[in-house]
């Protein structure tokens, strides 16, 4: 369960931007739209904190609904979040929306870019693609990445043609992309197509291992999806060994706690527990009692008079003690 914490002034009312309401809120889902008017609420109204139980409860939501809203509006570039530490606690700052209707500051000229046949075909077929016609902001931005990142007309629209398979539009999310293809080192039709196919090979193992603990959907936050990064492509772990993590964390706490079954996975992999044999056989050790989890609680800072709330989880516990409490492991194994 994650605790937050909430910093800012009192105010008897909560002020929501026109911005949020005409630009983000009706493409957004109804629960995430809660998830934000009841965190900017508690912020603007100074209340002292609250954690991710409450606010499902409030909003008769699941916790996992709550965190996943958070990385949605941090995606869409409403909110910002700032991982603070290892252990999931976060710094989430509401952003001024009037940033976002700013124009790009390119030095592009577009009646004279457009006057070029090829990029006005590619335009077209853009227009084509996405099923209505381009902002000059967005002409402008798929100008760019031919001058910036030296994409040609047949990578760029490859870009916005893969963007749309998966229903994903916005220009901001194929921006994203477009980074991430440059940052790659991405120059050609085969290469992005290899970069693809990597890529959905791997969300694919990660759907099946949210589905296998019973997340419908791949609305996770940024450190969860890093986990299961580092399980699949640092780890190396088959998914019948990640699937084994999941199966010892139900039985032992009842619940899908991903910090739990990274633990597990973590000591298997510094002891070099590779199969389910393996684990089989270390599970064999006399278990030891006893296992103590230190309590959360909350400090609080209502001085400051930024517009940010945060997650803040307190004590300390020894990780390496509690994944073999955990499994039943003796500590000379």
């Amino acid at each position: 369960m994650s605790t937050f914490m909430f910093k800012y002034k009192n105010s008897e009312f909560t002020p929501v931007s026109n911005i949020f309401i005409d630009k983000f809120m009706s493409k957004a889902r109804g629960e995430y739209i809660k998830v934000y008017l009841l965190g900017l609420r508690y912020c603007l109204a100074g209340e002292l904190g609250a954690n991710s139980f409450s606010l499902a409860n409030t909003l008769n939501l699941l916790e996992s609904d709550i965190m996943n809203a958070w990385d949605y509006w941090n995606e869409e570039g409403v909110i910002k979040i700032t991982e603070i530490d290892s252990l999931g606690n976060y710094s989430i700052e509401f952003l001024d929306l009037n940033s976002t209707l700013e124009e790009p500051k390119e030095d592009i000229n577009l009646l004279s870019e457009l006057k070029n046949s090829s990029i006005k075909d590619m335009m077209e077929d853009i227009e084509k693609l996405l099923g209505r016609p381009l902002s000059s902001k967005e002409i402008t931005l798929y100008l760019s990445w031919q001058k910036d990142f030296n994409f040609s007309p047949e990578l760029i629209l490859l870009l916005i043609q893969y963007s749309a398979s998966k229903g994903k539009t916005d220009y901001r999310y194929m921006e994203r992309i477009a980074i991430s293809w440059h940052d790659a080192k991405i120059k050609s039709i085969d290469e992005a197509q290899t970069f693809i196919k990597a890529r959905e090979d791997k969300w694919l193992n990660m759907k099946k291992i949210l589905k296998y603990l019973g997340i419908q959907n791949m609305d996770i936050m940024k450190p969860q999806e890093q986990m299961i990064e580092k399980w699949l492509d640092i780890y190396n772990f088959p998914l019948e060994m990640i699937y084994k993590a999941c199966d010892i964390c139900f039985e032992r706490i009842n619940k899908c706690d991903f910090k739990y079954i990274d633990g597990i996975l973590n000591s298997w992999f510094r002891n070099n527990i590779q199969t389910l044999k393996d684990v089989e056989t270390k599970s064999k050790t006399k278990p030891k009692s006893g296992f103590n989890k230190n309590s959360n609680y909350i400090n609080y800072n209502n001085n400051s008079s930024s517009n940010t709330f945060t997650n803040r989880k307190q004590g300390s516990y020894n990780i390496d003690e509690i994944e073999r409490k955990l499994l039943g492991w003796d500590n000379n194994d």
